[in-house]
């Protein structure tokens, strides 16, 4: 990399989902998600997708779209075919595990929201009171097939914000 190389942010995060017409109706009702591209199915050979994307032989991609929430990254989300065995997603504490957070204006408004859509949510929203992320809202929530993620705001600056120069970016501080 040379020195005039930058790295500028996030750009999508990508995950597996079992059915994509359902995480997609899923994000687009309680998220508001816009899907911005449907590639589909892609067509490669199984060397391809094994050099390319660490898959055994046999699996392909059978749909794959980016959707976009608000400001930020975009969601990418892949269908594959061809998967044998078990499928589980981690739980909170395994190596790997993980969660997509969504900034709201007010999370015990849009849990309230959620929580009268049937969406399954975690106890909370909870408000931290001290420390680092004094001030921040927040709740998990389990997706259809159980991916968790999360629902943030805040009722003020971050506590770490009174000590520290850089800030973390968020979709409410680009406003």
């Amino acid at each position: 990399m040379t020195m005039s190389s930058r790295i500028l942010g996030l750009h999508h995060i990508g995950f597996t989902v079992p059915d994509m017409e359902q995480a997609v109706a899923f994000f687009s009702d309680v998220f508001r998600a816009v899907t911005v591209i449907e590639c589909g199915s892609v067509d490669v050979n199984d060397e391809f997708m094994a050099k390319h994307l660490g898959v055994p032989k046999g699996v392909k991609i059978a749909d794959q779209r980016l959707i976009q929430i608000g400001r930020g990254g975009s969601l990418e989300l892949f269908e594959y075919t061809g998967v044998s065995g078990e499928q589980r997603l981690k739980h909170n504490g395994e190596v790997g595990a993980m969660h997509i957070a969504f900034e709201v204006d007010d999370a015990y408004e849009v849990a309230e929201r959620m929580r009268d859509s049937g969406v399954d949510l975690l106890d909370g929203p909870t408000l931290i009171d001290s420390g680092p992320l004094q001030n921040l809202v927040w709740l998990y929530l389990r997706s259809p097939w159980g991916q968790f993620l999360e629902i943030v705001s805040t009722k003020g600056p971050l506590g770490y914000e009174e000590n520290q120069g850089t800030k973390l970016w968020t979709p409410f501080s680009s406003d």
